[in-house]
């Protein structure tokens, strides 16, 4: 980049170096890594060229720590292009209290190469905002939960909200004047670390998922009311219901069919949240900050304030609420002859479960309503199989807790007939919106779905081979494949290995505003349009709509439009991070639970086999930890890696990937979610040399 005339995209590094397609996502990766450290900034949508350089004294911004404890900060004033270099402050002198995040310094800066700087406090200028603290209070102190935080905090008498010692808090620094610790006050007290309520703080805190929202914010959702007929279809009269899980905690679709000669009219609604989160808000910036919301079992971390997510924009039954909606039409085989997009004023009918619309469709119930429902869900799903598309079946855990917070059971999440109509008919809602930015001439932020790596592909048959399976070559590849595969070993006693493996397999989702089809649906292009409450990719597809069809002036500005490709690949590392801490927040309820239950033994199968031991995953609940090699009956145990088994020399027993086995559970750590099982198969076989 530096030796190049001019400005640099993507595409020219890729001629330079003579990159195949399964390389380009490393190089993307790279190109994000090297603009997080401020080496390179964009210019325009898809270039980018060196940093500029910083003056040697400016106003920094403290923003984290590194992996040492120590601050990292970035100019406050940026007048380059892209995202700021970054600087590395020196810890401060000794008596002086560390920089938290969020505090500013005049900084003297020395270029280190490479868009970094070596940064010393010249002046501390306070905080900009109000950062917050969580961490473990004991003997006037809080030590933060993040080992990465070098400081601890002081808490000045007065201070400490009423804490016991070694109890979860979150705390907020408070003025400071001279040497010392930097002091903050208990805002909030949490309970003991080891309480049922913690693990969801700590996921939070732990991934970095944004909590607050910012004042302009809450007072622009607060702001917010009802919308007006004018200017909007009138589809009050038309009986849409709204249906859901159980614990969801926002109610943005809803569904309607009617029967139409052979085929089917559908109607989905969706509520009209860019009538209240206009671009370039205060709620806009918090939303994109955000990227999606972030579900736990005990709580949600929305994309927006609740005044919106639970108020004006849930589509709440008897009550008006403003949508977008898409009407559709199917031939009797699925095949969509025709559709258009519309704003509208509806009030929802009903609010029904799942559950409660698969029980009443099987009594014969609420016919007038889901009959046509699943008549045209039967339709649309004729046409997905005939499609071939990938369909895992891997059932979610749901961790239901009693009253008190506590883990009452962890039980697979079921996947009914309900279930699949709804995904079928927001496939069908995503598809239209694709299609209709693209004829429009709008941005479209795609969600597209690359097909597997080579790399993937090759360990994946590897691991079939085991199963005597196999799949066609690369070039030949199609979802039916994967279909097929996952349809002959469903009753296996490995299909959920199997399953888990295919899954693995795969190229992760991303949005983008380049279009390169979603594999695993077999289909050439796709959009999330159905969900704006939750995601902001939804959100723009939203407003791309309301542009391209002149429904309104709540369109895409010209400089948002320009930053597509940046704002996808920000609101893919957003969705990423949401489902590492809701994975890991289940993780650590599951292990709290299997807690109470040290010493019991347990049916499971072994989901990963190495040199240092095995990884199993019980039956009932689908809890996974490890099984030590230590723990093992004494032997000289083998690691044959092609076979995917554990051998032992002198006792012949041998443990292989997917194989049933008992096992009992020696020790669960809650906090980090770590599980450690033994393994019971140990007598060995008749004639086996006694040791």
């Amino acid at each position: 980049m530096r030796d190049a005339p001019g400005d640099v995209g993507k595409s020219d590094i890729v001629r330079h170096f003579g990159l195949t397609v399964d390389q380009r996502p490393a190089l993307r990766a790279l190109l994000r890594e090297l603009e997080a450290e401020g080496t390179v900034v964009r210019s325009g949508r898809r270039r980018a060229r060196d940093s500029q350089k910083l003056p040697e004294i400016a106003v920094v911004e403290v923003f984290g720590t590194d992996p040492d404890g120590d601050p990292l900060a970035r100019p406050v004033e940026w007048e380059g292009e892209g995202r700021p270099p970054l600087v590395y402050m020196r810890p401060e002198r000794p008596g002086q209290p560390a920089l938290a995040p969020g505090e500013r310094v005049l900084a003297r800066l020395r270029s280190m190469g490479g868009g970094k700087y070596d940064g010393r406090t010249f002046k501390r200028l306070g905080s900009a905002g109000t950062a917050r603290v969580l961490g473990i209070f004991s003997n006037g102190r809080v030590v933060p939960v993040d080992k990465r935080q070098k400081a601890e905090w002081s808490v000045p008498a007065g201070e400490d909200g009423g804490a016991e010692p070694d109890e979860l808090v979150l705390a907020e620094p408070i003025t400071h004047v001279g040497a010392g610790l930097r002091p903050v006050r208990i805002v909030e007290r949490l309970g003991r670390m080891d309480s049922p309520r913690a693990v969801s703080l700590i996921c939070i805190h732990q991934h970095g998922i944004p909590e607050a929202f910012s004042p302009e914010a809450l007072a622009e959702a607060e702001a917010a009311g009802p919308v007006e007929l004018q200017g909007r279809e009138d589809l009050r009269d038309i009986p849409l219901v709204t249906i859901d899980g159980e614990d969801a905690r926002d109610f943005d679709d809803a569904v309607w069919a009617e029967a139409e000669g052979t085929g089917w009219r559908v109607i989905v609604a969706i509520a009209d949240v860019a009538h209240y989160v206009r671009s370039g808000s205060a709620l806009d910036d918090d939303a994109r900050t955000r990227g999606n919301s972030v579900y736990f079992p005990d709580r949600v971390v929305p994309m927006l304030p609740e005044a919106l997510s639970n108020g004006w924009c849930s589509l709440k039954p008897g009550e008006n609420r403003g949508c977008l909606f898409v009407e559709m039409h199917f031939d009797a085989a699925g095949i969509k002859t025709g559709h258009r997009f519309g704003r509208g004023l509806m009030r929802s009918a009903a609010r029904l479960t799942y559950e409660q619309v698969q029980e009443a469709h099987l009594r014969g119930e609420m016919t007038e309503t889901l009959a046509p429902l699943f008549g045209a869900y039967a339709a649309l799903l004729a046409a997905r199989e005939k499609r071939g598309t990938l369909d895992l079946d891997l059932p979610e855990r749901r961790v239901l807790l009693d009253e008190n917070g506590q883990v009452r059971d962890v039980v697979p999440r079921q996947r009914l007939d309900a279930h699949r109509l709804i995904e079928e008919f927001m496939v069908a809602a995503n598809v239209r919106a694709a299609e209709t930015l693209e004829k429009t001439r709008q941005p479209c932020m795609y969600r597209v779905h690359d097909r597997p790596s080579d790399e993937k592909l090759e360990g994946l048959r590897q691991f079939l081979d085991s199963f005597d399976l196999d799949l066609p070559a690369a070039g030949e590849l199609r979802p039916r494949h994967f279909a097929d595969l996952l349809e002959k070993t469903k009753d296996m006693p490995e299909a959920r290995l199997i399953h888990e493996a295919v899954l693995r397999g795969q190229s992760q989702a991303e949005y983008s505003p380049e279009n390169i089809g979603h594999f695993g649906l077999a289909l050439p292009r796709y959009a999330h349009f159905t969900s704006p409450i939750r995601r902001y990719a939804d959100l723009l597809v939203h407003r791309a709509l309301i542009a391209g069809l002149k429904l309104g002036p709540e369109g895409i500005p010209p400089a948002d439009a320009e930053e597509f490709a940046a704002i996808g690949e920000a609101i893919t590392r957003t969705e990423r991070r949401a489902a590492a801490a809701e994975r890991d927040a289940v993780d650590r309820f599951l292990t709290g639970f299997m807690a109470t239950r040290t010493g019991s033994i347990f049916a499971a199968r072994i989901s990963g086999v190495t040199r240092f031991g095995l990884f199993v995953t019980v039956e009932e609940n689908g809890a996974s930890g490890i099984v030590p090699l230590s723990s093992l009956p004494d032997d000289r145990w083998i690691h044959e890696e092609a076979e995917r088994r554990l051998s032992g020399r002198h006792t012949r027993l041998a443990f292989s990937l997917g194989q049933a086995v008992e096992v009992r559970l020696a020790e669960a750590a809650p906090l980090t979610g770590g599980l450690v099982f033994h393994i019971l198969q140990g007598v060995p076989p008749r004639g086996a040399r006694k040791r």
